[in-house]
């Protein structure tokens, strides 16, 4: 299962690299303008982006560090990505899995990772391979879409983003999260929990395969409950769906250096 997910990931993404590193909803948003503010990095530190993506962090993040390392799973995620990043000499690409990630032990200062770990099938492994590629110290921030607390609501969620993109593997709660994180000798020492509104066109037409898949999403969205509505804030105009909203969670931990 997870195997199949991974060729998922790499046959969606590198079909669909242009459309990621163009994207609104991931070149934009708060989260972004708070990394630095949050981080307040050393000139001298050197970063991990997991699941860079359209590297969108990593633009944040090369201008104030030593080094920045980008990686992907998808190889022609990460060599489309590379051509938009031409101006940053520090950034380095690595074809990487979360799970199994190719450095050793106590490499960096700081590790981060944004809308990217719904797609991970194992969330666990990727959570203790953070903690140990980070240094003592380190820090490490996450930011992805959460399913909210309520099951009902989150099988709503995670149904309808494997419809869209059968390479979602599942997105987690913040509880979920908080319990992998702890365990793993991870101390959360901030974070922010918002809501995202998502324009439905684009989001259902990003990795949709044909037009039968954008339909069967689109339908699924019209037998919505009012709950469902409620939560999720739909946004309709003349019967037809908008925008809706999901809830993102960013958090940074700290590595204890006991550990």
């Amino acid at each position: 299962m997870n195997h199949d997910k991974k060729n998922q990931v790499k046959t969606i993404f590198s079909k669909n690299a242009d459309a990621y590193a163009t994207s609104k909803t991931h070149a934009s948003g708060e989260d972004l303008e708070q990394l630095i503010d949050w981080l307040q990095p050393s000139s001298r530190a050197v970063a991990l982006d997991l699941a860079t993506g359209g590297g969108n962090v990593v633009k944040r993040l090369a201008p104030t560090l030593a080094t920045v390392f980008a990686t992907d799973l998808t190889k022609e995620m990460l060599q489309n990505t590379s051509h938009f990043l031409t101006d940053y000499k520090n950034v380095y690409y690595v074809v990487a899995d979360a799970e199994n990630i190719p450095f050793l032990n106590d490499s960096f200062d700081i590790v981060t990772c944004r809308i990217a770990a719904h797609h991970f099938p194992n969330p666990a492994l990727f959570i203790e391979e953070v903690h140990r590629v980070l240094k003592p110290d380190g820090t490490f921030i996450l930011i992805d879409n959460v399913a909210p607390a309520i099951p009902a609501l989150d099988e709503f969620m995670n149904t309808f983003e494997e419809m869209r993109d059968p390479s979602h593997s599942k997105a987690l709660s913040v509880k979920d999260w908080i319990g992998l994180i702890e365990r793993n000798q991870l101390e959360i020492v901030r974070e922010q929990r918002t809501k995202k509104t998502l324009p439905f066109h684009n989001w259902v037409n990003r990795t949709a395969e044909d037009q039968s898949q954008v339909q069967a999403v689109t339908h699924f969205f019209k037998r919505a409950q009012k709950e469902e509505k409620q939560y999720f804030e739909f946004k309709e105009e003349k019967g037809r769906l908008q925008s809706f909203s999901i809830d993102q969670w960013m958090v940074m931990c700290k590595k204890k250096s006991s550990s």
